[in-house]
């Protein structure tokens, strides 16, 4: 089996004080991607090139302190791509994909972190500039590989996907416009939201991040945010899914897929 998991850290200082390298080690991922690392190449530096024994890649943000991905493999990649050619959003850290090629499949990991237009109007606009980007670009990659995206999607795609969908329709995360792009990935684009596939009714089971305003964790007022999303040959390799609530290292909770495969 070949574990991936996806987790937004809210930076990579505060989750690795809060134990996450240890719940690491104890569930030995293959791959780990990892989103708002919330570090430069000097802080990771033998500090964090390593967690669990596993190798960091990383994509840093231009601006310090802000968002940044990396995926953490004890598989060695063929090849390591930074960025998926967004002059605008390749500076703020958002993608990272990892290629693991042999004579049978082309496969790539990918760590992504979409752009939250929770802070107002200027990024809610930078959020749709970004989704009309990205589409086209896994199009295009699903025309020349296998690939499962991990990430922290900033999207809640159906009403079972929050606690309180009737408030928050007009909110960033599940507006229509963003909720309809979601849809058109799954469908138009044939990709799959593994966490579904595998889940396909679950509501208050499937949230991964809780505001920390109020008491939402206690009362699991959540949304379900982080994904995988895969090529179908993948995701039909999909055997087991968990979020991890034993501890919190951050806003989000681990999401971990187990797939039928080996690299």
């Amino acid at each position: 089996m070949f574990k991936l998991t996806s987790l937004n850290l809210n930076g990579i200082r505060s989750a690795t004080s809060k134990g996450v390298e240890a719940w690491i080690g104890k569930t030995r991922p293959d791959c780990i991607c990892l989103q708002e690392v919330k570090a430069q190449a000097v802080d990771v530096r033998g500090r964090f090139d390593e967690l669990a024994g596993l190798k960091g890649y990383f994509h840093f943000a231009e601006k310090k302190g802000y968002s940044g991905v990396a995926v953490y493999t004890r598989h060695l990649p063929s090849d390591v791509v930074v960025g998926y050619g967004s002059p605008a959003f390749d500076a703020e850290g958002r993608y990272l994909e990892l290629r693991f090629d042999t004579p049978r499949r082309k496969l790539s990991i990918i760590s992504c972190y979409f752009p939250s237009g929770s802070s107002g109007e200027e990024r809610q606009l930078a959020k749709f500039r970004f989704l009309d980007e990205f589409d086209p670009h896994l199009a295009r990659l699903k025309q020349q590989r296998e690939f499962i995206l991990c990430g922290d999607v900033n999207i809640a795609h159906q009403e079972r996907d929050l606690k309180n969908w009737r408030s928050n329709r007009k909110n960033s995360g599940f507006l229509p416009q963003e909720r309809a792009w979601m849809t058109r990935l799954l469908s138009e684009a044939a990709l799959v939201d593994v966490y579904r596939q595998l889940q396909p009714e679950t509501t208050e089971e499937c949230y991964t991040w809780w505001s920390n305003r109020g008491q939402a964790y206690a009362n699991n007022v959540g949304w379900r945010l982080d994904y995988h999303v895969a090529t179908p040959p993948l995701a039909a390799l999909a055997r087991r899914e968990s979020i991890y609530t034993g501890q919190r290292f951050s806003d989000h909770a681990p999401l971990t897929i187990d797939y039928e495969f080996t690299l």
